[in-house]
């Protein structure tokens, strides 16, 4: 064998190993982001929503278009908080039914490493104004007129996740 044929084998065979690399990559692609059969996909910038670990959907904001406003007035600085009422957003993924009054809500921010749980019963009660409300940076913040969640040190900013659990 010349030269020649020997640098056309190797040419040949470096090919095929790059299409080989190139095809697996591209599958994994592919397969890597689907979504469990059964689980939404999420859209970039929604926050998850977890009914007992499975993924239920991811609150975009053009969801909360949908959803009426509610409004009221903190203590500390005497501010107008206006958002949307978690009971609203969360019924927008969870039928109700699912929702007892013990029923467990988390929800957490993982830059501020901050969580609240909050019962149903809490979250359902109109005159505990339980809502999100956008932060000066665009992000949700939690807030409430609820003794737990009434200061501003004690809001969810930057909310990233929320879960919903059986007690």
């Amino acid at each position: 064998m010349t030269q020649r044929g020997r640098i056309l084998i190797a040419i040949g065979i470096l090919v095929v190993l790059i299409a080989i690399v190139l095809g697996v990559d591209l599958l994994r692609r592919q397969s890597g982001g689907a979504a469990p059969a059964g689980e939404p996909t999420l859209e970039a910038g929604s926050v998850p929503i977890y009914v007992e670990g499975k993924l239920a959907g991811g609150l975009k904001p053009s969801d909360l278009d949908k959803l009426t406003k509610a409004s009221f007035v903190e203590p500390e600085e005497g501010k107008t908080q206006e958002g949307w009422l978690l009971r609203d957003v969360l019924l927008l993924y969870i039928k109700p039914e699912q929702l007892k009054p013990d029923t467990a809500i988390i929800v957490s921010s993982s830059t501020r490493d901050k969580s609240i749980q909050l019962t149903w019963a809490e979250v359902d009660n109109a005159d505990n104004y339980v809502m999100f409300d956008l932060s000066n940076r665009g992000t949700l913040k939690l807030a409430s007129k609820m003794e737990k969640l009434d200061s501003r040190d004690e809001w969810i900013q930057d909310t990233d996740k929320i879960e919903v659990a059986a007690p």
